[in-house]
């Protein structure tokens, strides 16, 4: 690497829903047009789940970003994809094992199949990894049932990050972590990756004041709002990494429109690439991981009841199921025998659920939280035998 190379990385959380999101149409094709006319290079999107916005957003940026990538997954797609000025020249994703409940419709991130993209970038002379990524949301702060979630995404992207990047002169990732630098999913990534954060104050990006689309209560309660998106990175050996700008690069409306881009704020970040060697960051992780493996392995006790409960409902709906059985003899009335059979049917389907609860379901989710401690106790065996090395 001969010379000193700027990069400008945003990364947008789009509120992209179709149906559900306020005025989607109109801020998606904003944002596009936004991207066009401004000077980005490389650009990470999560919530666009309409695979025709991106086409769409891909046809209005391509004299400025001609490669992208949209990372196909689950039911409705994963929702993230990369733009960038520079050609793509391999790309994977990883999908979570643990990615919220299925029967949680209302929430829906299990039907976007999350987890975490990749695309491998050639910048002049340098491979610089692009990770993109956007965790489970915390829907009550209060009592977090996706905690154990969301801290297993964090350290499967970590390790993912780590081992993906051998070799490479850099990395970056860009997107909605739903963790602000306070909590642990946050550190678990910058610690176990080895990743600084691009951002050296505290700028809000969600529940901020002047977003249209945050409630008064929450702009009085955060003015400044939340920071749950980010753009981290690392160096390497050969090249040297500085921040010169952080910024929320959109204004604060849509040109002649009341309302935001997005519920989120964009972040942009500007790198200089130089020749040099980057520090090194370690952090030590060991009582994080430590808190990981704990929250993990209460969350697998609440499995456990909660599969008890599923299957004591199952035994309570089969009786009145047995016994509505009986009553066929005794109705003369079309309508009662309707109305029996109709609450035969619900039941029926209450008794599905209940049974797919207790049995698949929560194999599928107890079998995810083994494997994700069963990981960190390794990992934490390893940090162990390393200090005693040392």
């Amino acid at each position: 690497m001969a010379d000193e190379v700027l990069i400008n990385i945003l990364t947008l959380n789009c509120w992209g829903i179709p149906y559900v999101s306020q005025n989607k149409n109109a801020r998606m094709i904003a944002i596009a047009e936004k991207f066009d006319i401004e000077n980005y290079d490389i650009i990470c999107l999560q919530e666009v789940w309409s695979v025709e916005d991106f086409k769409m957003i891909q046809v209005k940026t391509q004299e400025q970003l001609p490669y992208s990538h949209y990372f196909y997954s689950g039911v409705l797609g994963s929702g993230i994809c990369i733009l960038s000025k520079f050609p793509v020249k391999d790309v994977m994703f990883h999908k979570w094992s643990l990615n919220g409940y299925v029967h949680k419709i209302h929430h829906g991130d299990w039907f976007g199949g999350k987890g975490v993209g990749l695309c491998r970038l050639q910048i002049h002379n340098m491979n610089i990894n692009v990770y993109i990524t956007h965790l489970h949301a915390e829907y009550n702060s209060h009592s977090d049932e996706y905690i154990a979630h969301r801290i297993l995404q964090a350290f499967d992207t970590a390790q993912f990050i780590k081992m993906t990047s051998g070799g490479v002169d850099s990395v970056i990732l860009g997107g909605d972590l739903n963790t602000e630098p306070k909590d642990l999913a946050y550190k678990i990534i910058c610690g176990v990756a080895g990743l600084a954060d691009a951002c050296s104050n505290n700028l809000g990006t969600i529940e901020c004041a002047n977003n249209s689309y945050t409630s008064s209560k929450l702009a009085r309660t955060f003015s400044e709002g939340k920071r749950i998106d980010h753009i981290l990175y690392q160096g390497s050996k050969n090249v040297k990494i500085e921040i010169t700008n952080f910024q929320h690069p959109f204004p604060k409306r849509v040109p002649y429109k009341d309302f935001s881009y997005s519920d989120h704020e964009a972040v942009m970040a500007t790198f200089k690439f130089s020749p040099g060697e980057s520090e090194i960051i370690n952090t030590d992780v060991k009582d994080l991981i430590k808190e990981a493996i704990n929250i993990c392995e209460t969350s697998l006790k609440n499995i456990r009841r909660q599969r008890f409960w599923y299957l004591l409902l199952s035994c309570i709906l089969i009786i009145p199921l047995v016994w509505s059985m009986g009553l066929d003899c005794f109705l003369s009335s079309l309508d009662v025998t309707i109305g029996v059979n109709i609450g035969r049917i619900l039941l029926t389907a209450i008794l599905c659920y209940t049974l797919f609860m207790s049995s698949i379901w929560n194999s599928v989710e107890k079998n995810a939280l083994k494997a994700g401690c069963s990981e960190m106790e390794i990992y934490l065996a390893n940090l162990n035998n390393n200090l005693c090395k040392n």
